[in-house]
């Protein structure tokens, strides 16, 4: 089973449970879905009210146009790498084991959630005009800058006392890695038999970090 197949299918299942006293997440769930089997020029705000079971207008009561649901999926995204985040660097003390946590949980972010992580480094996404916008979850509104603040924070405290512009490109150098290697690993560039599940693709991502210890040590 391919990782959209099986995306697709943990969305299926779960998107059955929701009441549509929250529509916006089952909405969300349906957009998912239907980018896994379609790609982003298969969405559509009427489809996912089909596949919601609610009528065509029902989804303009939470975004405004595709481009919000879109930008919703994208912050559905950031809180999600941001919990995982913090997850995998609870309880790490060496300032470079902390990054190398962080690189490593990005990438199998990425592997188990590709459709959430296309959409958000998607170039395609417009912003709203801000009366446009329905007010994001309270939830979710400062995840998209936490997701790199934490990473940041790791890439800071390896270089230590440096100067500022010292850390923005430790920081900058450390997404580079497991940004590009989840890239070339969801676009298969990367060889089936090195990262054809994601345990495969973390050991990976976990190997080739220990490589390049190098640069920031």
């Amino acid at each position: 089973m391919s990782r959209q197949t099986s995306c697709v299918a943990r969305s299926a299942r779960s998107r059955k449970s929701y009441h549509h006293g929250d529509l916006r997440a089952s909405l969300l769930d349906a957009a998912v879905e239907l980018i896994a089997e379609r790609g982003l020029h298969g969405l559509s705000l009427r489809e996912c009210a089909r596949r919601a079971g609610v009528s065509h207008a029902a989804p303009y009561r939470h975004f405004a146009d595709k481009d919000a649901l879109l930008l919703a999926i994208a912050r559905r995204g950031f809180e999600l790498l941001t919990r995982t985040g913090v997850a995998a660097m609870r309880g790490v003390e060496d300032p470079r084991d902390r990054l190398d946590a962080y690189g490593v949980a990005y990438v199998r972010f990425a592997v188990d959630n590709p459709v959430l992580f296309r959409v958000m480094f998607t170039a395609e996404i417009e912003e709203p005009e801000p009366e446009s916008e329905p007010e994001p979850e309270p939830e979710s509104q400062d995840h998209t800058g936490r997701a790199f603040e934490l990473l940041m924070e790791a890439a800071a405290a390896v270089v230590g006392e440096d100067s500022e512009q010292a850390q923005e490109l430790a920081a900058v150098a450390s997404w580079s890695l497991p940004h590009g290697l989840a890239m070339l690993i969801l676009d298969g560039r990367i060889p089936a038999e090195q990262a054809s599940t994601p345990d495969e693709a973390e050991d990976l991502a976990r190997k080739i970090l220990a490589q390049w210890r190098g640069p920031l040590s």
